[in-house]
């Protein structure tokens, strides 16, 4: 029986990479901000600062990521080129 294709690769598969996310703190104490990386159910938990502190806050952070898959047209706005129909006309629908 062949192997799956991911077996074959030396890297691994995406649904096998573990991603922990980070969060942004500010210590009201002190005044520092810092990150920690922590699973997403730990998101909210309490935590201290650098300097020791334990009076902090979480910050909403912001993400922005913008640009052009390449090989795609963009029309005048920047959004795909005009095709028509309720999906582009990619389904013959113009």
């Amino acid at each position: 029986m062949p192997r799956p294709l991911w077996m074959l690769s030396k890297r691994r598969p995406l649904s096998r990479i573990a991603s922990v996310p980070r969060y942004e703190y500010r210590c009201r104490a002190c005044g520092d901000t810092f990150e920690l990386t922590r699973p997403m159910s730990e998101s909210s938990a309490p935590c201290t600062c650098p300097q020791g502190h334990d009076d902090t806050v979480k910050l909403l952070s912001m993400v922005s990521v913008g640009g052009l898959a390449s090989g795609r047209s963009a029309g005048p706005a920047g959004g795909p080129a005009a095709g028509g129909g309720c999906c582009g006309g990619a389904c013959g629908c113009r």
